[in-house]
């Protein structure tokens, strides 16, 4: 894997603590080659609040709430190369580590693998494909605990 071609990035709008970023970066290159994506890929993680991220949601995809993550796939027709946006409400974040009763960090990387998932192929509209995209975020989360990279 040439990770010359692999382009992570963090970018925040609204702090939040986010621990081993480049242990994170180095699995999410890893797990994106192993599921395909051999020509590279282009990330943007947005960390921002729920204002921001409410604003967007209404303006691309005509959805009046809040909501945790929106990834935009912008890569370009025919390209192996996966381009993406990925917002993150960090106000979600905090809530929902809340009402789960989890860390913020495990939340944190709940919703990032979420929306890695997303752009590789996985769905979370039925019931069935919901527990699919929840069973990988947990095999995520438990293979990145054991990420030495």
């Amino acid at each position: 894997m040439n990770t010359n071609e692999f382009d992570i990035q963090f970018h925040f709008q609204k702090s939040i603590v986010l621990k081993e970023r480049r242990r994170l970066k180095r699995f999410i290159m890893e797990k994106l080659f192993k599921e395909g994506n051999k020509c590279g890929s282009e990330v943007n993680f947005i960390f921002c609040s729920d204002d921001d991220l409410l604003e967007i949601n209404r303006k691309h995809l005509d959805h009046d709430y809040y909501t945790d993550i929106i990834t935009f796939d912008l890569s370009e027709k025919h390209s192996c190369k996966l381009v993406s946006d990925i917002y993150i409400s960090v106000d979600r974040v905090r809530d929902n580590a809340k009402t789960e009763r989890v860390l913020t960090t495990m939340e944190l990387q709940r919703v990032i693998f979420h929306g890695l998932l997303h752009l590789i192929g996985y769905k979370d509209k039925t019931k069935k494909q919901e527990e699919e995209m929840r069973g990988m975020e947990e095999k995520w989360i438990t293979d990145f605990s054991a990420f030495h990279g």
